[in-house]
């Protein structure tokens, strides 16, 4: 068995190295042609910045706008979530499941559809319509079922039920319970949770599309604008940037994540 593996362990990294060039030339080429003069030239043309500064002279709004917008569905799906995740854990009717099923709906559902229906229900509520608070409810409807299901799973856990009884026996009261001992258990997965919606919610771009108006872009709206109005070059400009904010963010909420993982994780 030993000896099999060390002999498929090459092949084995053959295969993952050609997999990540696979994946990964597509983003160098498209970032590469954000630096270079003219992208049909290539390098020959010269490097410039001055994609960069034109995105963003035009689109730089959008990044900080996307930002505030995903940490804000952070905040909306985990104070509605959680408890919604205790309340599908603990409950053992039929309605609770129906409601789980139909909670999943705008996963199943496409943007467009969820986003069209959002339109035709407060569309015409003008100050709601033209504000980020009406991306953020799709946003929210979109991204709540992965904090619920995630959470659920964790608050599902059998030693978690004992510690429960455990607290109600000695006097706890449910908030006593509910944020002093259930929530410090499962924060690991609350944290997964907040990290899947938060990559969610800033690369949305279906929903978002239907809903934004002008004065109410985000990054991947933006990125889709300057792919088919503009050359290019100012497309990938918009690609790096997009990949220069949202990597460090992710990197530092991914080891955030790790980080309570390993001290508080069962």
């Amino acid at each position: 068995m030993t000896t099999q593996s060390q002999k498929s362990a090459p092949f084995l990294f053959f295969i993952t190295c050609a997999v990540c060039l696979f994946m990964f030339i597509p983003v160098i080429i498209s970032v590469m042609a954000g630096l270079v003069n003219n992208y049909r030239t290539g390098l020959k043309s010269g490097l410039t910045l001055r994609w960069i500064e034109e995105v963003w002279s035009v689109y730089g709004s959008t990044v900080s706008a996307s930002v505030i917008l995903a940490l804000v569905c952070v905040i909306c799906t985990l104070l509605l979530g959680v408890p919604c995740a205790y309340a599908l854990a603990r409950s053992r009717s039929r309605f609770a499941r129906v409601f789980e099923e139909i909670l999943t709906l705008p996963v199943a559902v496409p943007g467009l559809a969820t986003a069209l229906a959002l339109i035709l229900t407060y569309g015409e509520i003008n100050l709601l319509r033209q504000s980020f608070g009406f991306i953020l409810i799709g946003h929210v409807l979109f991204t709540l079922p992965f904090m619920v299901r995630t959470v659920s799973s964790a608050f599902q856990r059998p030693d978690l039920l004992a510690i429960e009884e455990a607290a109600r026996t000695l006097g706890a009261s449910f908030t006593q319970r509910f944020l002093g001992v259930l929530v410090p258990a499962v924060f690991p997965a609350i944290l997964a949770g907040m990290l899947m919606v938060f990559t969610l919610s800033i690369g949305e771009f279906n929903l978002t599309w239907m809903l934004h108006t002008p004065m109410t872009r985000t990054l991947p709206v933006g990125l889709a604008d300057s792919y088919a109005s503009m050359r290019i070059e100012v497309g990938s400009a918009y690609t790096l940037i997009f990949i220069l904010v949202i990597l460090p963010i992710l990197w530092l909420l991914q080891g955030v994540a790790n980080w309570v993982q390993k001290r508080y994780g069962n």
